[in-house]
């Protein structure tokens, strides 16, 4: 027998297992990577460890084995600065930031600066950043909203190996304060409404040595002692000084950080999430497989660039050509900007969506008989066409969906919605009336955004869709909570994740040495020892390999009977009740029902007591009528049969209350999901918008004798004590 047949045997032997009761013999499975995926459909899962023989990881089935960490189509796109030269190489005199030009104060037409001009103004800031002296890899601060010079000035760090420090515009001194000193911020960029915030406790942020003033004149620029170390430039004067000291980039590897995004939980101080190039771009080279855009596409800016939701949409825009046009900065005025810029891809956040889908259906139902039923047969019709795959009659949407697509501009074809859960109605709702793809992700800063998204094609509501090809996905027993990989018909468990977009850390500290900054990062909370991220974030493994929120972990409490209780999903299904601009959901375990403080959507509150005929003083006075809350607690009850909440999730007393919840009284975190939204739907100021998450504490503590008093009702109405619901 020659050696190349006894290598071929040795090979067969190698996989029969001799069995100990009989001389027979079975084949023994060879574990490869390739033998150990079994498909879901939309997702495959392998086994965490080969040993251990549990299918748990799912990865999605366009990268089953291998995570996405590069731009499939461009490999050699390592960093945000190479996506951006690779932009500009491309594009180069294609649209790319816009904004709303002024003529004799009216504000007109967009304005555009091309890919090329950008790349222009990101030289001359970031070779101005070297001029005055900042040095590789130090930290700057950018302290405005949304608008051009925030993407120059972010392209800048990228090419010259600073990193950004996004700080929100919203934020109190002490929280900026805070971030500047935390990060080791020298150079900040801001306006002159956050400078003078600043300056106001500039001797308490030391490692501060530049100032930049977007939208400053040189003029007004006020001028700094030499001994207060700092220097106060226009934007423009940046860019001159750079243009005349131009400077070669300093291009960062992929393993360097790119920025530090901070978050602040319900308690405690903001912490910094360190994100690395490489983060960034695997996110973001995942998340667009299943999607695809082109440079004829138009984007609307207006979702906080402090956070990674819009970040993440941007870093993808420049890697398509996009065309990107910002607000004007003014709330009021979104729905006129919408008008003007046309936008073709529309990002947002399931409050504002609820807000669309309450205002339209309102104002259905008010307007008039015929009306309601022409809109209720041109829902139905085509909601079923889509169902089933079929092409809808382009009659419904010349009689009845034209006009509310005209809303957004009239040309959106790809609606996106994070932030938190989306309702399946709500979903519906919006590909039915805005005729477009409506496409769910999840996400945390953490994961540099995109954990999960829907694929393309999936027309199934009520999840998140299947894993980002950049990440994997498992979930954890939770016993205290009875959620475990053995319930049925669905796995349940915490949500985990790992790979290539996981962050660093949490930036804890720097210390100064004589010749380089060392960042000492905290991985412990939330990473354990194999790589995975634990989210906090409650899901189950739904048909076909798709990904559903059903709860939080954190933020939980127990009723009397025992039953645990997530509030924050409960507010965000009353968050679709007309009366509602916010509400808190509060229960402990001495009470086996929950009660809520209602801050009312006024407009909405006026209309109801003018359609009763009640009279009253003043607002305040009607949030103390019995009649109007028990209006508010019927509706509320409604939205939940609809929701399907379990009985004990019910709330069974509200307070109504006329002020909202806000930074200011201490109820809201200073997290910033969205921009408060002018709503034309509704004629609706949102100023909250999903915006910031509520603080429990202290609002138990703030609302301690309404939530006393709601106890004290419903004992009184049912003295004896009350039943497992």
């Amino acid at each position: 027998m020659d050696s190349s047949a006894q290598r071929r045997l040795k090979s067969i032997q190698a996989h029969l297992l001799s069995s100990i009761d009989s001389d027979s013999s079975q084949l023994q499975r060879n574990e490869t990577a390739g033998e150990f995926v079994a498909g879901q459909g939309y997702s495959v899962v392998l086994p965490e460890k080969l040993d251990t023989r549990k299918w748990n990881v799912y990865r999605s089935a366009r990268a089953p084995l291998q995570l996405i960490s590069r731009f499939l189509d461009h490999p050699e796109i390592a960093t945000l600065h190479d996506n951006f030269v690779h932009a500009v190489e491309t594009f180069q005199d294609y649209k790319y930031l816009g904004t709303r030009i002024r003529v004799d104060g009216t504000v007109g037409e967009y304005k555009w600066m091309t890919y090329g001009e950008a790349a222009t103004a990101r030289t001359e800031v970031g070779s101005g950043l070297v001029y005055y002296g900042i040095p590789k890899g130090a930290s700057v601060g950018l302290y405005f909203i949304n608008r051009p010079e925030w993407a120059i000035a972010d392209h800048a760090c990228s090419s010259y190996s600073f990193v950004s420090v996004p700080l929100y515009d919203t934020l109190g001194p002490d929280a900026v304060k805070y971030i500047v000193n935390h990060a080791f911020v020298q150079a900040i960029f801001c306006v002159p409404e956050t400078l003078n915030t600043m300056l106001s406790f500039l001797s308490d942020i030391p490692s501060v040595r530049l100032i930049v003033v977007v939208g400053g004149i040189d003029e007004h620029i006020p001028s700094l002692p030499a001994s207060s170390g700092v220097e106060v430039i226009s934007y423009s004067k940046l860019l001159t000084q750079g243009r005349s000291n131009s400077q070669p980039f300093c291009p960062p590897k992929e393993e360097d950080i790119a920025t530090i995004c901070y978050t602040s939980g319900t308690t405690g101080t903001p912490k910094g999430a360190v994100l690395t190039h490489k983060n960034l771009i695997s996110s973001v080279a995942g998340a667009i497989i299943s999607v695809k855009f082109y440079p004829s596409d138009v984007y609307i800016s207006y979702l906080p660039l402090a956070h990674i939701y819009e970040r993440a949409n941007q870093i993808s825009g420049v890697h398509f050509g996009i065309a990107i046009g910002f607000y004007q900065g003014d709330n009021l005025k979104l729905m006129d900007d919408l008008a003007t810029l046309r936008p073709t891809i529309f990002a947002s956040v399931p409050r504002l969506y609820n807000r669309i889908y309450a205002g339209i259906t309102n104002a259905v139902k008010t307007s008039g008989v015929l009306r309601e039923r022409l809109f209720n047969a041109a829902y139905n019709a085509k909601k079923q066409a889509i169902l089933n795959g079929k092409n809808p009659s382009p009659m419904w949407d010349r009689l009845v969906f034209n006009k509310i697509k005209a809303k957004l501009g009239g040309r959106v074809r790809f609606m996106a919605s994070g932030a938190s859960p989306l309702s399946p109605d709500v979903m519906d709702f919006l590909r039915v009336c805005f005729s477009c793809r409506v496409a769910e992700g999840y996400g945390m800063t953490e994961t540099s955004c995109i954990i999960s998204a829907m694929d393309d094609g999936d027309i199934m509501s009520g999840h998140v869709g299947s894993p980002n090809p950049a990440c994997e996905i498992k979930l954890v027993d939770v016993p205290e909570m009875n959620y475990t990989s053995n319930d049925q018909p669905y796995p349940r468990g915490e949500i985990c994740v790992r790979g290539p977009t996981i962050f660093q850390g949490y930036h804890k500290e720097e210390v100064q040495t004589t010749d380089e900054s060392i960042i000492k990062l905290d991985r412990r909370e939330v990473l354990d020892a194999d790589g995975w991220l634990h989210t906090g974030d409650i899901g189950l493994w739904y048909t076909e390999g798709r990904l559903k929120i059903i709860d939080r972990k954190k933020n939980i409490f127990k009723l009397a009977q025992g039953e645990y209780i997530a509030p924050e999903k409960i507010e965000n299904v009353y968050a679709k009740c007309k009366f509602v601009a916010q509400c808190f959901v509060h229960g402990d375990s001495m009470n086996s029902s929950l009660v809520a403080v209602v801050s009312v959507d006024p407009e909405v509150f006026k209309a109801w007591a003018d359609s009763e005929n009640i009279k009253y003083e003043s607002l305040a006075e009607l949030c103390n009528d019995p009649r109007a809350r028990a209006a508010v607690l019927a509706e509320m009850d409604a939205v939940g049969r609809e929701a399907q909440l379990r009985g004990f999730e019910y709330v069974k007393a509200v307070t109504l209350v006329l002020d909202p919840f806000t930074l200011e009284n201490g109820l809201l975190t200073p997290t910033f999901k969205a921009s408060s939204i002018f709503c034309s739907f509704c004629h609706y100021i949102d100023h909250k918008l999903y915006i910031r998450c509520i603080k429990r504490p202290q609002a138990k503590a703030y609302f301690e004798k309404a939530i006393s008093d709601m106890y004290a009702e419903l004992a009184k109405s049912d003295p004896a004590p009350q039943s497992m619901l």
